[in-house]
């Protein structure tokens, strides 16, 4: 019995198109926000058991709190992509990144690509006038996203 639903197998290792990306990207955007509001909860705790008379919810600037966010941001999709090739956007929409030659990310390709994703999200937009479907990211550093509902342990399906 095959883990990948019938309606999707024809998809399989078939490029993923800009709707499929861009409800990955606002699943992973929606994680690194819940991360970030739980950090500030818990700093904000922790500020509270300290002085407790004289508190008041931290107040930072929006310089460093677009900072943090980056780099929440880049570590999720890193790691990620280091450890599983999909984040849990793309665990949800059967996605995977693959790099050159359908090899998993190595930890600077996946770094790479998760500054330029950070760095430049609009990229993802040139999967509208690529034959491909490729990103600006994935044209830069030579990856590619792909339909692969295979589960963790088994070989992913990679075509060219």
């Amino acid at each position: 019995m095959s883990p990948i639903p019938r309606e999707a197998r024809p998809y399989q290792g078939q490029r993923a198109g800009l709707v499929t990306r861009l409800v990955a990207a606002s699943l992973d955007a929606f994680v690194v926000g819940i991360v970030l509001a739980v950090s500030y909860l818990g700093l904000a705790g922790l500020l509270f058991m300290v002085n407790p008379r004289g508190f008041e919810f931290p107040r930072p600037s929006l310089v460093f709190s677009l900072a943090i966010a980056f780099w929440v941001a880049f570590v999720y999709l890193t790691l990620a992509w280091t450890l599983s090739g999909r984040t849990y956007g793309y665990l949800v929409m059967g996605l995977r990144v693959l790099g050159r030659g359908g090899r998993r990310l190595h930890f600077a390709g996946a770094a790479s690509r998760a500054f330029l994703v950070v760095l430049l999200p609009i990229g993802i937009a040139w999967v509208l006038v690529s034959r491909d479907n490729r990103s600006l990211q994935d044209l830069l550093l030579g990856t590619r996203v792909v339909y692969d509902w295979q589960p963790r342990g088994a070989k992913s399906v990679a075509q060219d």
